[in-house]
C-alpha cells in the first residue's frame, strides 16, 4: 500500500525548501497549482501556463509595492509599473540590445580569459570565486567606467543590497540596516562619479545615461537607481547561472566531454542551464485588480509569487524537465522573467557565460569536483555559494 504523503505545506523561506525546492515545485503543480499561504499570506503560481500569463499581466498584477515577500517600493525599474516603466526602460534599452552588448565581446572575452589562467593555475579552485562571482562584477564596473581600485568596494555593496532579496521578516533590522547601508554608500559613491562624468565624460556607460537623448533624461536619481539595479540583477544573474552551469558539468561529465565535442552548443547549454536551474527562482506581485487563475479570482491587495523555477520545471510544458538535456534549446524558458519586466541585461549575461564556457571548453578537458559544494542560502536567488573544482588543462 502507498505511503500517503503529508498534508501539502510549502514555505519558500524554509531552509529545505531553499536547499531543494524541486520536489515541492512537483507536489506544487501536481496538488496544488494555485496555493495559498496562508500563514505568510500570499499566493503561489507554480504552472508555466500561469506564471507566464501572470509575468504579462501588468494590469493585474504590479511590481510597485516590491518583488520580494515584504512590500519595498523603490524607484527603480525592475519595481515600476507603466507608464514610469516603460519611459525608463525606452531611455536605457538602445545600450542593451545585442548590437549593443556586441561592443563589449572583446572585453568579456579577455575577462574571462584571465579568469581561466587563474582557474588553471590553481587546479582545485573555488568556481564561484574565481570566475562566477568577481566576473560580473568586473564587467559592469568596466562598462560603467568604475576604477578598477573600487571593484571590491563594489562588490562588498552588491552583497549587502543582495541580502534584501531574502528578507521574509520585516522585522529583521540587522539585515535591513546592512541593505541599507550598502544602497547609501553605493547612491554617495555614484553620485560623485557622475559629477565626475559631467565635468569630463568618457567612452563609458555612465557618460551615455547622462546625456540627454530623443527618449528623454534622465534624472540623478534614475541614473543612481539604474546603477544599482544593473550592479545587482546583473551581477546575481550571472554570477548563478555561471555557478550552476559549472556544476552541473563536475557531476555530469558526459554533458562537459559533448560540450567540448562540439562548442556551438554551448548556446544551447546556456539557456537549458537557465531553465534548469534558474538563477531567479520567483518573484513577488501584488494584485491591484482582480486577477484570474483556474476560475479563481484573486482579490486586489493580495501578493502572489510566481515561480518562475517551478514553471521551468513544468511536465506539461517540458518533457522530461528534471533532465539537463543539451539537445533540447528551450528558447521559451522563464529564466530571465517575461513581458516588459523580461531582464533587460539576458543578453549581458549570454554573453558573459558563453565566453566563459568557450574559453574553457578551448583549454579544459575535465571538470571534477574537489569538494562539496555550497548552495546560497537565498529563496529568491539560486546559485552556488562555493564550488570546489578541479580543472584538467587540454
Amino acid at each position: 500500500m502507498p505511503v500517503a504523503q503529508a498534508p501539502l505545506h510549502y514555505d519558500p523561506f524554509a531552509a529545505d525548501t531553499v536547499a531543494d525546492p524541486y520536489p515541492w515545485y512537483r507536489r506544487l503543480q501536481r496538488e496544488a497549482p494555485l496555493y495559498r499561504q496562508d500563514a505568510l499570506g500570499f499566493w503561489v503560481l507554480s504552472r508555466y501556463r500561469d506564471v507566464l500569463a501572470g509575468a504579462r499581466a501588468h494590469g493585474s498584477l504590479s511590481s510597485a509595492e516590491g518583488i520580494i515577500y515584504t512590500r519595498q517600493p523603490l524607484p527603480m525599474m525592475l519595481t515600476m509599473d507603466p507608464p514610469d516603466h516603460t519611459r525608463l526602460r525606452r531611455i536605457v534599452a538602445r545600450d542593451f540590445t545585442p548590437t549593443a552588448v556586441a561592443a563589449w565581446r572583446s572585453l568579456v572575452e579577455g575577462l574571462a580569459c584571465d579568469a581561466v589562467d587563474r582557474m588553471l593555475d590553481e587546479g582545485t579552485t573555488d568556481a564561484v570565486a574565481a570566475v562566477a562571482s568577481p566576473l560580473p562584477i568586473l564587467v559592469i564596473a568596466e562598462i560603467l567606467g568604475v576604477p578598477a581600485e573600487d571593484y571590491p568596494q563594489f562588490r562588498l555593496w552588491s552583497d549587502q543590497i543582495v541580502e534584501s532579496l531574502a528578507l521574509n521578516d520585516p522585522n529583521d533590522i540587522e539585515r535591513a540596516n546592512r541593505t541599507v547601508q550598502g544602497i547609501l554608500s553605493l547612491q554617495q559613491y555614484v553620485t560623485a562619479l557622475a559629477e565626475e562624468r559631467r565635468q569630463a565624460p568618457r567612452n563609458d556607460l555612465l557618460s551615455r545615461l547622462l546625456q540627454p537623448r530623443a527618449e528623454g533624461t534622465l534624472s540623478d536619481s534614475e541614473v543612481f537607481w539604474f546603477t544599482l539595479l544593473l550592479l545587482v540583477a546583473g551581477n546575481e544573474t550571472t554570477t548563478n547561472l555561471l555557478g550552476n552551469i559549472l556544476h552541473t558539468f563536475a557531476i555530469e561529465p558526459e554533458i562537459w566531454n559533448a560540450l567540448r565535442a562540439n562548442p556551438p552548443l554551448i548556446g544551447g547549454a546556456i539557456e537549458e542551464s537557465l531553465r534548469h536551474d534558474s538563477p531567479i527562482q520567483g518573484f513577488f506581485r501584488t494584485v491591484i485588480a482582480p486577477h484570474a487563475v483556474q476560475d479563481v479570482e484573486i482579490p486586489v491587495g493580495e501578493r502572489v509569487l510566481l515561480l518562475y523555477g517551478a514553471a521551468n520545471r513544468d511536465p506539461d510544458h517540458f518533457d522530461d524537465p528534471d533532465t539537463f538535456r543539451l539537445d533540447r534549446n528551450p528558447s521559451d524558458h522563464l529564466g530571465f522573467g517575461s513581458g516588459i519586466h523580461l531582464c533587460l541585461g539576458a543578453h549581458l549575461a549570454r554573453l558573459e557565460a558563453s565566453a566563459v564556457l568557450h574559453e574553457l571548453a578551448r583549454r579544459v578537458r575535465r571538470i571534477e569536483p574537489a569538494g562539496d559544494p555550497v548552495r546560497g542560502d537565498n529563496p529568491i536567488l539560486r546559485g552556488m555559494a562555493k564550488l570546489p573544482l578541479r580543472l584538467t588543462a587540454a
